[in-house]
């Protein structure tokens, strides 16, 4: 079968490195290497900038979620920067409006969770900060306040959310008029808060009083008391083994266990042997996805208020259990393991090694295009609808419940090879994120290819964008072999066939490091406006 290999090649440096979905936002964490700044206050700076360059996908209204490696201590480190439910966030107030479950869009989803992303910030920056807080917000405050160039992928999805921005007063008025440079002064204002007065500037100061005041004039959720309880909390990553590389992902709320246990389940089954981009590479995927979804929907919640086996899980005594189950020949009816979920979302993600050798991978995010589509009175803060991923069954581990965190689709990894870092990996993509992971994983693990080729492979996602949609429903870029979508579609796959490059295929990046040399090896996914730019 001809192997295909497209596009750039990888970005190498020796010192250090950045990469994430916009090219401007990645300067902006080199620069803050360049200045002394270890891989914390490089993502940082990164984040902040994606908040105001990229406000259609993240924001400071939104959550993170870090995996940290220390590489003194040779360790990997948690953070939870999920946002929590307000106190008035409980199943009986969505019914007495009259709602059977959280809106996707407006005031309600977008106040209903306090953002957890600038508490994930300060608390990195606390631990691992070399630079002040300020310098690593510089470049964000600046083109929040003098302007930045709108791209043409912003343009287009400022377009497609304009019907649900125009119900906003103070959205429209940032993102609706035409031109192009988008500015945000309001944003900087608030981004200059958090410089001066770190977790204060945000959650107990002038910022906080204006989220509350825009809340309650619009009969949202947010008090005083919700925004001073929110802070980020350390934990434990969860990690798994494939094929000699150890690979970190993060714990629930999130679903990276799902990575986790797809490798378990195709590890055996040697996808090495496997032609690249064949058939049987592609349906074995695609049934471990199926598997491991199925659970994802069955336990994963907030693991402070119910509890998931994770341990069982993603052991491999587990996958050996499940592994029967996939078929070699057919695709596994949907009705016999079915899954849930959408792919559609929006999110960015960051790695950034510095020059001791640190690393940081950073998933942020609004979840919908512009989140919930509504800014916060005077912050020029743009609010997500991450809550609209809570169930208002009773007897669902994801039931909305004060203090509680959603079901996250956020994911970011790290791996390691012979007990040395090797990669930091992530993308956006809701529901997709962990195939995007899995694909990205296989091809390097597996294929051999390095992380640019990796993140250009074709790409498919199992699932669906909307409610036409059949729920099992294979996306795949037509760059695939045609020889391969016309076996798929023989055993039962429902193909639906996307152009050589989509950009709902979603966007992934990541860094490795050649074990020989030492090199900073970076790649950014062509379906992004970003780069991997390192120094």
């Amino acid at each position: 079968m001809t192997e295909i290999r497209t596009g750039r090649p990888a970005t190498l440096a020796p010192n250090g490195m950045v990469t994430s979905p916009h090219s401007l936002a990645s300067a902006a964490g080199v620069d803050v290497l360049r200045a002394g700044g270890s891989a914390v206050d490089a993502a940082l700076a990164t984040s902040a900038a994606l908040s105001v360059l990229y406000p259609h996908m993240t924001g400071i209204g939104g959550d993170a979620f870090w995996l940290i490696h220390d590489a003194k201590a040779n360790k990997v480190r948690y953070i939870d920067g999920g946002g929590r439910a307000t106190s008035g966030g409980t199943i009986d107030a969505f019914t007495e409006r009259g709602l059977t479950e959280v809106p996707y869009r407006g005031v309600l989803p977008g106040t209903l969770t306090v953002p957890g992303a600038v508490a994930s910030w300060t608390e990195a920056h606390a631990s691992y900060g070399r630079l002040p807080l300020k310098r690593c917000l510089d470049s964000a405050i600046g083109y929040a306040r003098d302007g930045f160039p709108v791209t043409a992928r912003l343009a287009t999805f400022r377009n497609i959310a304009r019907p649900e921005l125009e119900k906003s007063p103070e959205a429209a008025a940032i993102f609706l008029p035409r031109g192009p440079v988008l500015r945000n002064p309001n944003l900087a204002r608030t981004l200059e808060a958090i410089a001066s007065d770190g977790w204060h500037g945000f959650y107990d100061g002038e910022v906080a009083k204006e989220l509350v005041r825009w809340s309650q004039a619009n009969r949202g959720f947010f008090t005083a008391g919700d925004l001073k309880a929110q802070q980020a909390r350390w934990g434990e990553p969860i990690v798994g083994t494939y094929r000699g590389v150890t690979i970190y992902e993060t714990p629930p709320p999130t679903q990276g266990f799902a990575v986790i246990e797809m490798l378990n389940l195709l590890e055996p089954l040697d996808l090495r042997s496997k032609p690249f981009l064949g058939p049987d590479y592609v349906h074995l995927m695609i049934q471990a996805k199926q598997l491991a979804y199925h659970d994802r929907d069955r336990h994963i919640g907030d693991p402070r208020f119910s509890n998931v086996p994770i341990e069982r899980l993603i052991s491999k005594s587990y996958a050996d259990e499940r592994r029967p189950l996939i078929d070699p020949a057919r695709a596994l009816p949907w009705d016999k393991v079915p899954s849930y979920g959408s792919l559609s979302g929006d999110t960015v993600y960051i790695a950034a090694v510095d020059k001791e050798g640190n690393a940081v991978s950073l998933i942020h995010s609004l979840y919908g295009i512009f989140g919930s589509a509504v800014v916060a009175g005077s912050t020029g803060v743009v609010l997500q609808n991450r809550s609209a991923y809570f169930s208002l069954d009773p007897k669902s581990p994801n039931k909305v419940e004060p203090g509680k965190t959603p079901l996250h689709t956020l994911i970011a990894s790290l791996a390691f090879r012979d007990n040395k870092f090797w990669a930091a990996v992530g993308c956006m993509g809701a529901d997709g994120q962990p195939q995007i992971h899995l694909q990205t994983y296989v091809a390097m693990i597996d294929h051999g290819r390095d992380i640019q080729e990796a993140l250009e492979t074709p790409r498919f996602l199992s699932g669906r964008f909307g409610l036409l949609e059949a729920r099992d429903t294979l996306h795949m870029e037509a760059r695939f072999p045609p020889g391969t979508i016309d076996a798929l579609e023989q055993r039962g796959h429902l193909v639906n066939r996307w152009g050589d490059w989509s950009e709902t295929a979603g966007h992934a990046h990541g860094i490795t490091i050649d074990p020989a040399s030492g090199l900073r090896i970076g790649g950014s996914d062509p379906r992004s406006d970003g780069a991997a730019i390192g120094y």
